[in-house]
């Protein structure tokens, strides 16, 4: 399967579960919000975190799955991350209506993408 790389540094961070969600202005090319009942999440191109937040974790970078992924699909998740936790590498998922997205570390990224590509699950490309 094809995995693209986005070009930007992500960041994730979270603000109270009753806040009103950010007015992000969308320069990058992704952006994530999810509200639970215990926080307000989310993940958007570092340079747009506001100071505000509650906690937040730097210096992702995002590999998004070729879409549009049928429903009906199943493992195809699994056998992006079974290798990555096999190597120890730590991930972040974010699904939409489309497809996956898998954030990892910048650090990790080039061990990431050396681990897909040699256990044959996918081939990473770049854009931007």
């Amino acid at each position: 399967m094809n995995i693209w790389l986005l070009p930007n540094l992500y960041s994730v961070y979270k603000l109270a579960a009753d806040a009103v969600s950010p007015k992000v202005k969308q320069t990058a090319d992704f952006l994530s919000i999810t509200r639970t009942c215990n926080e307000l999440s989310i993940v958007c191109a570092t340079s747009l975190v506001p100071n505000d937040c509650i906690a937040r974790e730097d210096g992702f970078r995002v590999l998004q799955v070729q879409g549009p992924l049928d429903f009906a699909l199943t493992g195809i998740l699994s056998s992006i991350l079974a290798p990555l936790a096999a190597a120890r590498i730590s991930v972040f998922t974010i699904s939409t209506f489309n497809t996956d997205y898998i954030l990892v570390r910048d650090a990790e990224l080039p061990r990431a993408i050396e681990v897909l590509e040699a256990s044959e699950t996918a081939r990473v490309n770049r854009l931007g």
